[in-house]
């Protein structure tokens, strides 16, 4: 198991990884109230644009009122298309009164707590 964590201000963000045979599971959680907001499925396929590079296909299951989808969505699809692996994620982050520049900080820590993770797994 993998287990980052990336700090800034008020965001701390925590991203857990767990391989199970030739797949990757991914807890991504943090804020004020951790919970589970979004589920995502990653499949590796060739890009449409060019059968050479990976990229992939991700579903998205998006529990009413959250937010997390777009998090989500970006970390198991760039782990999936980067690692040629099946990928699920679940992303839950909830800072209480969070500002856009906080909303900004979050994908900024998410994106480096991602690369950490493919480079790990390269």
């Amino acid at each position: 198991m993998q287990d980052f964590t990336a700090v800034k201000g008020r965001v701390k963000i925590n991203l857990k990884a767990i391989l199970i045979g030739e797949d990757l599971c991914v807890i991504i959680s943090g804020g004020d109230s951790p919970h589970i907001g979004c589920v995502t499925l990653s499949v590796p396929r060739p890009s449409l644009a060019d059968s050479r590079i990976i990229s992939a296909t991700t579903s998205v299951l998006n529990l009413i009122g959250h937010k997390d989808d777009e998090a989500a969505k970006y970390v198991s699809h760039m782990l999936s298309s980067e690692l040629n692996k099946n990928v699920v994620v679940t992303c839950g982050i909830h800072l209480d009164n969070i500002t856009k520049e906080e909303i900004n900080i979050t994908f900024e820590l998410l994106k480096e707590l991602t690369e950490k993770l493919i480079q790990k797994y390269n």
